[in-house]
């Protein structure tokens, strides 16, 4: 071949190229994608906020880029994130087909399953299962409280020392949801738990860094010797853990007598259905809901745990604050309910304020429309990717009164009383709000009052603070720090 038709085969390639990846008619506008790459090497994957503000400030609050040959729209702001996940909550509430989430949980569970009647059986009996034990009740704070016991103590261990508390509040919280689904809790000591525990907070950041986006764009990158392997390596060790778990609970369950939600879904596995064919209870659904309960209930929650103690710490008369409040409602009981909250209104702002500063979670899941649907004027096609930016939400200058700064005074008005604010969404909305949001809201509250009940958290070293520049994943995580426990008397 020579060089005059390698050239025009080239040229040929490249037109194509570009032809495939031209916005469909009707589309939002966006940055001009690059061939083959789309607009992947001009994000910063490390933490891609700033970037997706940036491409708003040019495209409006809705607006597409391209991950390789995969159109994705992005939607900022409170009018736009609304109709997305409320008014027409339902027309989004499909999940894109990822080659990640493929891998993982085949399009099941409870998170990434399609938007459908398998999908919506499992949220129902997974939220009837865990009402029955104790979801909103007093048991499930009685099991918080408990844990909280085992907290402390470990914590008093290391009194008057500098320590790195984000290991057993991991662990603490995870023993909650550990009680429900496995009908057990971990020791604080225990390595097999904690490298478990290690290795899906990895993978929860790796997930959106770019090595695992190309993967999700070229699908024959899964064979290439490239960093995202360890994602994979890391969830055969996690789901190796989980099979364990499962088959123990085969052996040792008694029909009709469940001990936890795992032998509530096999009591459902064997119930006669109308059509048994039709029966979206199996194994491989299993098997998923209890790792998305799992991940999902130990993550997010430990992280704005690890959020709240580093606030604190660089903000001690707010902690101060909080504590006196604690105290004052308290009393001479050893610990607070959850029912105290609604005469606490400070240190409930002060912990909305961790979730709204931090944004934990601040791209939400990915929705899809379930069909063609309008948004802002715009034709959005059946099975996009819709990138929902909820931290544009709690930034927003016109929402709140102080937007880039730590202030509980954003949810306090002039009387000191907790109000609403429509802009804070730290779960989502709609018909895919996180399914376990009470849950989280509750532990928060108990382990953070019990906490700041018993220590002070102070800085090691006022001269050199801790960052606050989080760690971008699915969930937003501070850097590992230190704090010098103070037991209080």
């Amino acid at each position: 071949m020579d060089l005059s038709t390698a050239l025009f085969l080239g040229l040929i390639l490249l037109v194509c190229l570009l032809w495939k990846m031209r916005r469909p008619k009707g589309f939002p506008p966006g940055p001009t994608p690059l061939p083959v790459f789309g607009n992947l090497l001009q994000m910063d994957f490390s933490n891609p906020l700033e970037g997706l503000k940036k491409f708003s400030k040019e495209y409006g609050p809705v607006y597409s880029i391209y991950l390789g040959f995969t159109p994705a729209v992005v939607v900022r702001g409170l009018k736009d994130l609304k109709e997305v996940l409320v008014t027409k909550g339902v027309e989004f509430a499909d999940r894109p087909e990822h080659r990640i989430s493929q891998v993982i949980s085949r399009s099941k569970g409870l998170v990434v399953a399609p938007y459908g009647r398998g999908w919506k059986e499992h949220r129902r009996f997974t939220l009837s299962t865990l009402r029955n034990f104790g979801l909103g009740k007093k048991s499930m704070e009685e099991r918080i409280c408990e844990e909280s016991v085992y907290l402390i103590e470990e914590l008093k261990k290391n009194k008057d020392s500098l320590y790195d508390p984000h290991y057993v509040l991991e662990n603490a919280v995870s023993n909650i949801i550990c009680s429900i689904v496995f009908g057990r809790r971990y020791d604080y000591d225990d390595s097999t738990f904690r490298d478990i525990l290690t290795l899906v907070r990895e993978n929860m950041k790796m997930a959106t860094q770019f090595w695992a986006q190309l993967y999700n764009a070229f699908g024959f990158v899964r064979y290439l010797p490239l960093p995202h392997q360890k994602m994979f390596r890391n969830v055969k060790t996690v789901f190796g853990f989980l099979e364990k778990v499962l088959e123990e609970h085969k052996r040792t369950r008694v029909p009709e007598q469940p001990r936890d939600y795992i032998d509530c879904y096999l009591d459902e596995m064997g119930k006669e259905h109308e059509d048994d064919n039709r029966s979206t209870f199996d194994n491989e659904n299993l098997f998923t809901c209890v790792a998305d309960l799992f991940v999902a209930g130990t993550e997010t929650t430990s992280a704005s745990l690890d959020w709240c103690l580093l606030y604190m710490m660089l903000y001690p008369d707010i902690q101060e604050k909080c504590r006196e409040e604690i105290d004052k409602i308290r009393g001479t009981r050893d610990h607070l309910d959850y029912e105290d909250r609604v005469h606490m209104p400070y240190t409930q702002a002060v912990l909305q304020e961790v979730q709204r500063f931090a944004s934990v979670v601040a791209l939400g899941v990915a929705h899809s429309p379930i069909k063609d649907v309008q948004l802002k004027g715009y034709t959005i096609p059946k099975g996009i990717t819709i990138i929902t930016d909820l931290s544009s939400l709690h930034y927003d200058e016109s929402q709140w009164k102080y937007p880039y700064e730590f202030n509980p005074e954003n949810f306090l008005n002039k009387d000191g009383e907790l109000k609403k604010v429509d802009s804070f969404l730290p779960f989502s909305a709609g018909p895919r709000v996180c399914l376990g949001e009470n849950l989280a809201r509750m532990e928060i509250f108990l382990f953070f009052t019990s906490m700041l009940t018993h220590f002070e958290f102070q800085l090691p070293d006022p001269k050199s603070p801790p960052s606050i520049t989080p760690l971008f994943g699915i969930s937003q995580t501070p850097k590992r720090f230190k704090t010098k426990l103070v037991q209080r008397v």
